[in-house]
Protein backbone atom coordinates (compact mmCIF):
# COMPACT_ATOMS: atom_id res chain seq x y z
CA UNK A 1 0.00 0.00 0.00
CA UNK A 2 1.35 3.56 -1.36
CA UNK A 3 1.98 5.66 1.75
CA UNK A 4 1.05 9.08 1.68
CA UNK A 5 3.49 12.20 1.73
CA UNK A 6 2.42 12.82 5.61
CA UNK A 7 3.28 9.23 6.14
CA UNK A 8 6.82 9.15 4.79
CA UNK A 9 7.63 12.72 5.68
CA UNK A 10 5.96 13.90 8.28
CA UNK A 11 8.55 13.23 10.79
CA UNK A 12 10.99 16.12 9.04
CA UNK A 13 8.02 18.73 9.33
CA UNK A 14 8.06 16.94 13.36
CA UNK A 15 11.81 17.60 13.70
CA UNK A 16 11.76 21.17 12.89
CA UNK A 17 10.50 22.23 15.79
CA UNK A 18 12.95 19.87 18.01
CA UNK A 19 14.47 23.61 18.53
CA UNK A 20 12.19 24.48 21.30
CA UNK A 21 13.75 21.56 23.05
CA UNK A 22 16.84 24.67 23.68
CA UNK A 23 14.98 25.95 26.55
CA UNK A 24 14.71 22.87 28.86
CA UNK A 25 18.09 22.16 27.87
CA UNK A 26 19.31 25.70 29.02
CA UNK A 27 16.93 25.58 32.06
CA UNK A 28 18.87 21.97 32.97
CA UNK A 29 22.19 23.41 32.62
CA UNK A 30 21.21 26.54 34.78
CA UNK A 31 19.97 24.07 37.94
CA UNK A 32 22.32 23.92 40.87
CA UNK A 33 22.68 20.18 40.44
CA UNK A 34 25.20 18.15 40.18
CA UNK A 35 27.04 17.31 36.85
CA UNK A 36 26.47 13.89 36.69
CA UNK A 37 22.60 14.72 37.33
CA UNK A 38 22.62 17.06 34.55
CA UNK A 39 23.99 14.59 32.11
CA UNK A 40 21.56 12.74 33.11
CA UNK A 41 18.39 14.89 32.39
CA UNK A 42 20.20 16.05 29.37
CA UNK A 43 20.31 12.53 28.39
CA UNK A 44 16.35 12.09 29.26
CA UNK A 45 15.66 15.18 26.71
CA UNK A 46 17.65 13.66 24.02
CA UNK A 47 15.91 10.53 24.67
CA UNK A 48 12.44 12.32 24.35
CA UNK A 49 13.50 14.10 21.02
CA UNK A 50 14.52 10.34 19.67
CA UNK A 51 11.15 8.90 20.98
CA UNK A 52 9.28 11.63 19.77
CA UNK A 53 10.75 11.12 15.98
CA UNK A 54 11.08 7.46 16.07
CA UNK A 55 7.08 7.81 16.75
CA UNK A 56 6.53 9.85 13.35
CA UNK A 57 8.51 8.06 11.42
CA UNK A 58 9.62 4.02 11.97
CA UNK A 59 7.92 2.96 14.98
CA UNK A 60 4.79 4.89 14.24
CA UNK A 61 2.79 1.76 14.69
CA UNK A 62 3.67 1.58 18.24
CA UNK A 63 2.33 5.63 18.75
CA UNK A 64 -0.15 4.95 21.89
CA UNK A 65 2.76 3.71 23.68
CA UNK A 66 5.42 5.88 22.20
CA UNK A 67 3.02 8.65 24.12
CA UNK A 68 3.02 7.03 27.19
CA UNK A 69 6.67 7.26 27.04
CA UNK A 70 7.10 10.22 26.17
CA UNK A 71 5.14 11.46 29.38
CA UNK A 72 7.09 9.40 31.61
CA UNK A 73 10.08 11.34 30.02
CA UNK A 74 9.02 14.17 31.19
CA UNK A 75 8.02 13.04 34.42
CA UNK A 76 11.56 12.06 34.81
CA UNK A 77 12.92 15.61 34.33
CA UNK A 78 10.84 17.21 36.92
CA UNK A 79 12.58 16.43 39.50
CA UNK A 80 15.52 19.00 38.41
CA UNK A 81 13.56 21.15 36.29
CA UNK A 82 10.70 20.95 38.22
CA UNK A 83 7.03 22.37 36.42
CA UNK A 84 9.08 23.53 33.35
CA UNK A 85 9.34 20.17 32.42
CA UNK A 86 5.51 21.18 30.97
CA UNK A 87 7.30 23.09 28.10
CA UNK A 88 7.43 19.53 26.69
CA UNK A 89 4.13 19.34 26.25
CA UNK A 90 3.74 21.09 23.02
CA UNK A 91 5.30 18.09 20.99
CA UNK A 92 3.03 15.34 23.48
CA UNK A 93 -0.44 16.95 22.07
CA UNK A 94 0.87 17.34 18.60
CA UNK A 95 2.12 13.92 18.46
CA UNK A 96 -0.98 12.64 20.22
CA UNK A 97 -3.98 14.75 17.53
CA UNK A 98 -1.69 13.22 14.42
CA UNK A 99 -0.38 10.43 15.29
CA UNK A 100 -2.32 7.46 18.43
CA UNK A 101 -4.64 5.71 16.13
CA UNK A 102 -8.25 5.77 17.27
CA UNK A 103 -10.05 5.49 19.71
CA UNK A 104 -7.56 6.41 22.09
CA UNK A 105 -6.09 9.70 19.88
CA UNK A 106 -9.13 11.97 21.44
CA UNK A 107 -8.69 11.11 25.10
CA UNK A 108 -4.71 11.30 24.90
CA UNK A 109 -4.93 14.71 23.06
CA UNK A 110 -7.25 16.17 25.54
CA UNK A 111 -4.92 15.32 28.54
CA UNK A 112 -1.72 16.78 26.70
CA UNK A 113 -3.61 19.67 26.23
CA UNK A 114 -4.51 20.05 29.93
CA UNK A 115 -1.15 18.99 31.50
CA UNK A 116 -0.31 22.66 30.39
CA UNK A 117 -2.47 23.74 33.47
CA UNK A 118 0.06 22.07 36.07
CA UNK A 119 2.77 24.84 35.55
CA UNK A 120 -0.17 27.09 37.18
CA UNK A 121 1.13 25.35 40.50
CA UNK A 122 4.12 27.03 40.57
CA UNK A 123 6.02 27.24 37.48
CA UNK A 124 7.37 30.95 35.81
CA UNK A 125 5.47 30.35 32.60
CA UNK A 126 4.48 33.89 30.94
CA UNK A 127 0.72 33.79 29.58
CA UNK A 128 1.72 33.25 25.69
CA UNK A 129 2.74 30.35 26.47
CA UNK A 130 -0.87 28.62 26.68
CA UNK A 131 -1.10 30.98 23.69
CA UNK A 132 1.22 29.09 21.75
CA UNK A 133 0.52 25.42 23.02
CA UNK A 134 -3.14 25.42 22.73
CA UNK A 135 -3.42 26.76 19.25
CA UNK A 136 -0.73 24.28 18.46
CA UNK A 137 -2.62 21.24 19.80
CA UNK A 138 -5.87 22.22 18.27
CA UNK A 139 -4.09 23.22 15.13
CA UNK A 140 -3.05 19.67 14.58
CA UNK A 141 -6.46 17.96 15.96
CA UNK A 142 -8.17 19.46 13.44
CA UNK A 143 -5.95 18.44 10.91
CA UNK A 144 -7.07 14.98 12.34
CA UNK A 145 -10.80 15.54 11.80
CA UNK A 146 -10.14 16.80 8.42
CA UNK A 147 -7.94 13.97 7.37
CA UNK A 148 -10.72 11.58 8.75
CA UNK A 149 -13.11 13.21 7.15
CA UNK A 150 -11.28 13.05 3.69
CA UNK A 151 -10.71 9.47 3.88
CA UNK A 152 -14.27 8.83 4.87
CA UNK A 153 -15.01 10.83 1.64
CA UNK A 154 -13.08 8.60 -0.25
CA UNK A 155 -14.07 5.73 1.48
CA UNK A 156 -17.78 7.06 0.06
CA UNK A 157 -16.33 7.66 -3.52
CA UNK A 158 -15.39 4.29 -3.75
CA UNK A 159 -18.10 2.69 -2.32
CA UNK A 160 -20.72 4.90 -5.07
CA UNK A 161 -17.87 3.80 -7.48
CA UNK A 162 -18.62 -0.11 -7.25
CA UNK A 163 -22.10 0.64 -6.54
CA UNK A 164 -21.96 2.42 -9.93
CA UNK A 165 -20.28 -0.40 -11.65
CA UNK A 166 -22.09 -3.24 -9.87
CA UNK A 167 -25.59 -1.22 -11.65
CA UNK A 168 -23.95 -0.99 -14.83
CA UNK A 169 -22.89 -4.20 -15.42
CA UNK A 170 -26.50 -5.56 -14.40
CA UNK A 171 -27.97 -3.53 -16.64
CA UNK A 172 -25.87 -4.44 -19.50
CA UNK A 173 -25.94 -8.10 -19.06
CA UNK A 174 -29.82 -7.83 -18.34
CA UNK A 175 -29.75 -6.41 -22.08
CA UNK A 176 -27.49 -8.75 -23.30
CA UNK A 177 -29.34 -11.82 -22.04
CA UNK A 178 -32.58 -10.70 -22.51
CA UNK A 179 -31.88 -9.74 -25.81
CA UNK A 180 -29.84 -13.11 -26.69
CA UNK A 181 -32.32 -15.77 -24.07
CA UNK A 182 -35.67 -14.29 -26.94
CA UNK A 183 -33.83 -14.47 -29.33
CA UNK A 184 -32.85 -18.01 -29.01
CA UNK A 185 -36.12 -18.81 -27.76
CA UNK A 186 -38.07 -17.74 -31.03
CA UNK A 187 -35.28 -19.52 -33.23
CA UNK A 188 -35.84 -22.65 -31.25
CA UNK A 189 -39.42 -22.43 -31.87
CA UNK A 190 -39.30 -22.03 -35.11
CA UNK A 191 -36.40 -24.40 -35.74
CA UNK A 192 -38.88 -27.12 -34.15
CA UNK A 193 -42.21 -26.67 -36.33
CA UNK A 194 -39.68 -26.64 -39.50
CA UNK A 195 -38.19 -29.70 -38.55
CA UNK A 196 -40.94 -31.76 -40.51
CA UNK A 197 -42.04 -29.65 -42.77
CA UNK A 198 -38.57 -28.17 -44.05
CA UNK A 199 -35.51 -29.64 -42.16
CA UNK A 200 -33.10 -27.71 -44.28
CA UNK A 201 -34.68 -24.39 -42.74
CA UNK A 202 -34.72 -26.26 -39.48
CA UNK A 203 -30.82 -27.19 -39.93
CA UNK A 204 -29.96 -23.34 -40.61
CA UNK A 205 -31.74 -22.39 -37.91
CA UNK A 206 -30.63 -24.68 -35.67
CA UNK A 207 -26.88 -23.28 -37.06
CA UNK A 208 -28.12 -20.11 -36.28
CA UNK A 209 -28.81 -20.55 -32.29
CA UNK A 210 -25.36 -21.99 -31.85
CA UNK A 211 -23.66 -18.86 -33.57
CA UNK A 212 -26.25 -16.91 -31.54
CA UNK A 213 -25.04 -18.67 -28.16
CA UNK A 214 -21.59 -18.27 -29.18
CA UNK A 215 -22.26 -14.70 -29.66
CA UNK A 216 -24.01 -14.30 -26.28
CA UNK A 217 -21.60 -15.77 -23.94
CA UNK A 218 -18.90 -13.44 -25.99
CA UNK A 219 -21.02 -10.23 -24.95
CA UNK A 220 -21.29 -11.31 -21.55
CA UNK A 221 -17.66 -11.66 -20.89
CA UNK A 222 -17.10 -8.59 -22.92
CA UNK A 223 -19.85 -6.98 -20.82
CA UNK A 224 -18.43 -7.97 -17.24
CA UNK A 225 -14.99 -6.47 -18.33
CA UNK A 226 -16.38 -3.56 -19.21
CA UNK A 227 -15.88 -3.69 -23.08
CA UNK A 228 -19.23 -4.11 -24.51
CA UNK A 229 -20.17 -1.45 -26.72
CA UNK A 230 -23.04 -1.83 -28.71
CA UNK A 231 -23.33 -1.33 -32.65
CA UNK A 232 -26.59 0.87 -33.97
CA UNK A 233 -25.91 -0.78 -37.72
CA UNK A 234 -25.50 -4.19 -36.20
CA UNK A 235 -28.26 -3.43 -34.01
CA UNK A 236 -30.77 -2.56 -36.83
CA UNK A 237 -30.11 -5.61 -39.02
CA UNK A 238 -30.54 -7.71 -35.94
CA UNK A 239 -33.66 -6.29 -35.34
CA UNK A 240 -34.65 -6.63 -38.08
CA UNK A 241 -33.84 -10.44 -38.46
CA UNK A 242 -35.65 -10.95 -34.90
CA UNK A 243 -39.15 -9.65 -36.15
CA UNK A 244 -39.47 -10.64 -39.23
CA UNK A 245 -38.52 -14.78 -37.79
CA UNK A 246 -41.71 -13.83 -35.50
CA UNK A 247 -43.75 -12.47 -38.23
CA UNK A 248 -43.68 -8.59 -37.51
CA UNK A 249 -42.86 -6.48 -39.93
CA UNK A 250 -40.57 -3.27 -39.85
CA UNK A 251 -40.50 -0.22 -41.43
CA UNK A 252 -37.60 2.06 -40.94
CA UNK A 253 -37.96 6.03 -41.30
CA UNK A 254 -34.37 7.26 -41.57
CA UNK A 255 -30.60 5.71 -41.67
CA UNK A 256 -27.51 5.16 -39.80
CA UNK A 257 -25.81 8.46 -41.35
CA UNK A 258 -29.23 9.91 -39.71
CA UNK A 259 -28.05 9.75 -36.65
CA UNK A 260 -25.37 11.49 -34.36
CA UNK A 261 -22.44 9.53 -33.90
CA UNK A 262 -22.03 10.61 -30.18
CA UNK A 263 -25.32 8.73 -29.44
CA UNK A 264 -25.16 5.63 -31.81
CA UNK A 265 -23.79 3.15 -28.94
CA UNK A 266 -26.92 4.64 -26.78
CA UNK A 267 -29.59 4.45 -29.65
CA UNK A 268 -28.02 0.77 -30.19
CA UNK A 269 -28.82 -0.11 -26.23
CA UNK A 270 -32.35 1.07 -26.54
CA UNK A 271 -33.07 -0.22 -29.90
CA UNK A 272 -32.23 -3.80 -28.75
CA UNK A 273 -34.11 -3.69 -25.32
CA UNK A 274 -37.22 -2.46 -27.39
CA UNK A 275 -37.38 -4.85 -29.92
CA UNK A 276 -36.89 -7.44 -27.02
CA UNK A 277 -39.66 -5.78 -25.33
CA UNK A 278 -41.81 -6.08 -28.24
CA UNK A 279 -41.11 -9.66 -28.92
CA UNK A 280 -41.73 -10.62 -25.66
CA UNK A 281 -44.93 -8.93 -25.08
CA UNK A 282 -46.34 -6.61 -27.66
CA UNK A 283 -48.36 -9.50 -29.45
CA UNK A 284 -47.57 -6.80 -32.68
CA UNK A 285 -47.69 -7.15 -36.24
CA UNK A 286 -45.89 -4.04 -37.31
CA UNK A 287 -42.86 -2.50 -35.84
CA UNK A 288 -41.57 1.56 -36.62
CA UNK A 289 -38.13 2.60 -36.08
CA UNK A 290 -37.39 5.74 -36.81
CA UNK A 291 -33.75 7.56 -36.71
CA UNK A 292 -32.90 10.66 -36.33
CA UNK A 293 -30.69 13.62 -35.43
CA UNK A 294 -32.50 14.35 -32.18
CA UNK A 295 -33.03 10.47 -31.40
CA UNK A 296 -35.06 7.55 -31.83
CA UNK A 297 -38.29 6.00 -31.70
CA UNK A 298 -39.61 2.47 -31.84
CA UNK A 299 -43.41 2.12 -32.18
CA UNK A 300 -45.60 -1.26 -32.67
CA UNK A 301 -49.51 -1.91 -33.04
CA UNK A 302 -49.23 -4.34 -30.11
CA UNK A 303 -51.18 -4.62 -27.05
CA UNK A 304 -49.58 -1.96 -25.18
CA UNK A 305 -47.75 -2.09 -21.53
CA UNK A 306 -48.74 -2.35 -18.39
CA UNK A 307 -46.41 -2.65 -14.83
CA UNK A 308 -44.71 -5.85 -14.60
CA UNK A 309 -44.59 -7.01 -17.72
CA UNK A 310 -42.17 -4.43 -19.37
CA UNK A 311 -43.65 -1.40 -18.69
CA UNK A 312 -42.02 1.21 -16.76
CA UNK A 313 -41.61 -0.38 -13.77
CA UNK A 314 -40.01 -3.31 -15.98
CA UNK A 315 -35.71 -3.64 -15.34
CA UNK A 316 -35.17 -3.28 -19.31
CA UNK A 317 -37.20 0.37 -19.48
CA UNK A 318 -35.72 1.38 -16.31
CA UNK A 319 -32.08 0.39 -17.43
CA UNK A 320 -33.03 2.44 -20.74
CA UNK A 321 -34.59 5.25 -18.91
CA UNK A 322 -30.67 5.39 -16.62
CA UNK A 323 -28.70 5.28 -19.93
CA UNK A 324 -30.72 7.83 -21.98
CA UNK A 325 -30.72 9.98 -18.77
CA UNK A 326 -26.57 10.15 -17.39
CA UNK A 327 -26.34 10.93 -21.68
CA UNK A 328 -28.22 14.39 -20.55
CA UNK A 329 -31.67 13.06 -22.91
CA UNK A 330 -34.68 12.22 -21.80
CA UNK A 331 -37.21 8.82 -22.27
CA UNK A 332 -40.33 9.30 -23.38
CA UNK A 333 -43.37 6.02 -23.10
CA UNK A 334 -46.76 5.91 -24.61
CA UNK A 335 -48.86 2.63 -24.18
CA UNK A 336 -52.00 3.18 -25.96
CA UNK A 337 -52.47 1.63 -28.30
CA UNK A 338 -49.28 -0.28 -29.10
CA UNK A 339 -46.45 1.11 -27.21
CA UNK A 340 -43.82 3.86 -27.95
CA UNK A 341 -40.73 4.70 -27.03
CA UNK A 342 -39.10 8.04 -27.79
CA UNK A 343 -35.54 9.07 -27.04
CA UNK A 344 -34.75 12.54 -27.24
CA UNK A 345 -31.45 13.96 -27.21
CA UNK A 346 -29.49 16.74 -26.77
Amino acid sequence: MTRSPWEQWGWVVAALWLVFLTYPVLETLQTDTSSPIKVLVLALIAAFAVIYLLGWSLWSEHALVIWVVMILLIAATMPVIGIEAIGLTPYLGAFSALMVPAPWWKGTTVISALLPLLSLIGGDFPAFFFLMVWPIIGFCTAMRVFIGLDARSEEARSELALVAERDRVARDVHDVLGHSLTVLSIKAELAARLIDVDPARARTELESIQETARQALAEVRSTVGGLRAANLEAELAAARRVLADVDIETHQVGTLADTDPRHRTLLAWVLRESVTNVVRHAGASTVSIELSASGLVVADDGAGFSSGSGGPDGNGLRGMRERVTAAGGTLQLSGSPGTRVEVLLP
